[in-house]
């Protein structure tokens, strides 16, 4: 059954066209997600196929006895107990407990925080449309921020037992991997669809841009034979139409689409750090939680430079609350805060909506003192800025976009330390990659708060697992390996007939490493495997760099022939490249070494894991 048909749709906001001539069919059965950076229009579109926005021009058409329910980024509920406005009896109150709210069923909506409103906005919908309906079209918003890892595994076998028609815009790229069937990216302007999941659109994706390449060039060489044949001179140009002047003119005049953001997003260019020193950030025995209400308990860590640590755990546990601890916003009820002479914390927190709406972008990240000059342009522009965005009032920006301005905030402090509490949430897929790559080249110490699977993967080595629930206050130990690590534990622990020491397993199933300080005993000064595995992956990319250097004095060495005044020159450099090079893989090996000892041997392809 055909739920929604939407032709030739357009729509804009103030001073920026967002997409046009966009034709869309919506089916039942049919799994369709909504991807493109931020600031193209997925939510406008997600309000068109709803009915809540009305486009600027198309027609959109709902099947006969279509239902549709939506869920916006922007939570929006009635009033009274979060048990009556979901509704649904002891199936809605089922669902509430699968996305972490069970002890918040009789609590009163106007009470809720953002991330509690947002899931009950979720349960609301869910509810709304049950799982036997073909009849129902189920819009969703980022339907994971604010969910804890169980909750967003419990809502993808939901939405896959669903039978009605279902629209989503997401950022987890496990959700897009298990769910969709086809993918509408939306670039520049312009709607493309592709057939399959995540990995059939990354596929024609790089097909596509593959193609605009290739236009590219055969422009590129129609336009040095155009203005060849225009430069032979007035007595050639008479054997050629006037219409084929034109046209050559238009040729050489022409240029490739602009790309909707540069490729790079290099950290290294845009933060100037100050060096970091062995002591980074040190917990002993901290607690710490609200009115009667604690937490976490006897909480140790240590941070080395250069560490990246993944906190993990169910919602409630306390990770946003170690975070604050850890950036000196609060202070805990016991237990002592070390931190370094040198560190400097940038902190990416989950309270980017409280940006003034009426100041401007430029202003914000200049800051009260100054005005906005050249540098924070430049930074603007790497974090995808363009001029126009730049003089933008905050009211303007999408969700994505303020997250986006929040980390311009933070770098602009120029941190050694970086926490990131959910940093995913709002961000588009292009800016998740981008991100990632720029921390994995990031020389300082990172902590990541995150539900987002693919992300911690690429960004974490070692895990710290806070095992606080329903109220109980928890631990929280060191488990190395990253989240691969961590999701081993977690399915060893859910084996049937799997019964580890009560000690280390959390009431919800979760693995909990064995109590106990993460630094090592005093006098004894041993580098953490997470930081043996950071300083691997340093000296192997300086090695690289080497050889790199070393292959082209060596051809430069060949091309010098007789020519002994540059063969001398590029001697004496070879030779210096080639000691350093000697030098950098003894440092390796000796990193290696350390490691297989700690615990944490390199991995054979050069990755980690």
């Amino acid at each position: 059954m055909i739920l929604v048909d939407a032709q030739s749709v357009a729509a804009s906001r103030p001073g920026k066209p967002l997409f046009r001539e966009l034709s869309l069919t919506v089916s039942s059965g049919d799994r369709l997600a909504v991807v493109g950076i931020n600031g193209t229009g997925k939510s406008t579109l997600l309000g068109v196929l709803a009915g809540s926005v009305e486009p600027d021009g198309g027609v959109v058409r709902r099947g006969r006895g279509a239902r549709v329910v939506a869920l916006d980024q922007t939570a929006v509920l009635p009033s009274g107990t979060v048990r009556d406005v979901v509704g649904g009896g002891w199936e809605g109150a089922a669902i509430l407990d699968r996305l972490g709210m069970g002890d918040l069923v009789d609590a009163d909506i106007a009470r809720l925080s953002g991330g509690q409103a947002k899931r009950a906005a979720l349960a609301r919908a869910l509810v709304a449309v049950g799982e036997a309906s073909e009849n129902d079209l189920l819009i969703l918003d980022e339907p994971t921020n604010h969910l804890d890892m169980d909750a967003i595994a419990w809502l993808e076998e939901h939405l896959a037992a669903f039978k009605g028609g279902l629209v989503l815009v997401t950022h987890d790229r496990h959700v897009l991997d298990r769910l969709t069937t086809r993918i509408l990216e939306l670039d520049r302007g312009k709607p493309h669809i592709h057939e399959g999941g995540y990995a059939s659109y990354l596929e024609a994706r790089a097909e596509r841009a593959e193609r605009e390449a290739g236009a590219e060039r055969k422009r590129r060489n129609l336009a040095r034979a155009e203005l060849a044949w225009l430069r032979r001179g007035a007595p050639a140009r008479t054997r050629k139409p006037k219409a084929g002047i034109a046209a050559a003119r238009a040729v050489v005049d022409g240029r490739a689409p602009e790309p909707a953001r540069a490729d790079d997003l290099p950290l290294a260019e845009l933060v100037r750090m100050p060096r970091l020193g062995d002591t980074v950030i040190e917990l002993d025995g901290v607690s710490d939680g609200y009115g009667d209400l604690v937490v976490f308990e006897g909480v140790d860590l240590k941070l080395g430079p250069g560490e990246r640590l993944g906190v993990v755990g169910a919602n409630g546990s306390g990770k946003s609350t170690l975070l604050d601890v850890l950036a000196g916003w609060r202070e805990p009820r016991t237990g002592t805060v070390v931190r370094g002479a040198t560190v400097r914390v940038g902190y990416y927190d989950q309270r980017g909506a409280d940006l003034p709406l009426d100041a401007r972008v430029r202003e914000l990240v200049a800051g009260p003192t100054r005005q906005p000059d050249w540098s924070d342009a430049a930074l603007l522009e790497r974090l995808w800025f363009d001029s126009d965005a730049q003089w933008a009032p905050v009211r303007l920006l999408s969700g994505g976009e303020r997250r986006r301005l929040q980390l311009a905030l933070v770098l602009r402090e120029g941190p050694n330390v970086i926490l990131l509490d959910e940093p995913t949430n709002d961000l588009d897929l292009d800016t998740l990659r981008a991100l990632e790559d720029m921390l994995d080249a990031w020389p300082g110490t990172l902590v990541v708060v995150s539900h987002d699977r693919a992300f911690l993967e690429r960004t974490v080595e070692d895990v710290l697992v806070m095992d606080g629930h329903e109220g109980r206050p928890g631990h929280a130990a060191r488990l190395p390996g990253g989240f691969a690590a961590y999701v081993a534990a977690r399915r060893e622990a859910r084996r049937p007939g799997w019964a580890g020491p009560a000690s280390t397993r959390s009431p919800a199933g979760s693995p909990r490493p064995a109590p106990g300080r993460t630094r090592a005993p005093a006098g004894e000064r041993r580098r953490s495997p997470s930081t043996l595995r950071h300083l691997l992956r340093r000296a192997e990319a300086e090695m690289a760099r080497l050889a790199e250097r070393q292959a082209e004095l060596e051809a430069e060495l060949a091309a010098a022939g007789g020519d002994h005044v540059a063969l001398a020159k590029v001697g004496e450099r070879l030779s210096t490249v080639t000691a350093d090079l000697a030098t950098a893989e003894e440092t390796w090996l000796a990193l290696a070494e350390e490691a297989e000892t700690a615990g944490a041997p390199p991995a054979q392809d050069g990755s980690e894991g």
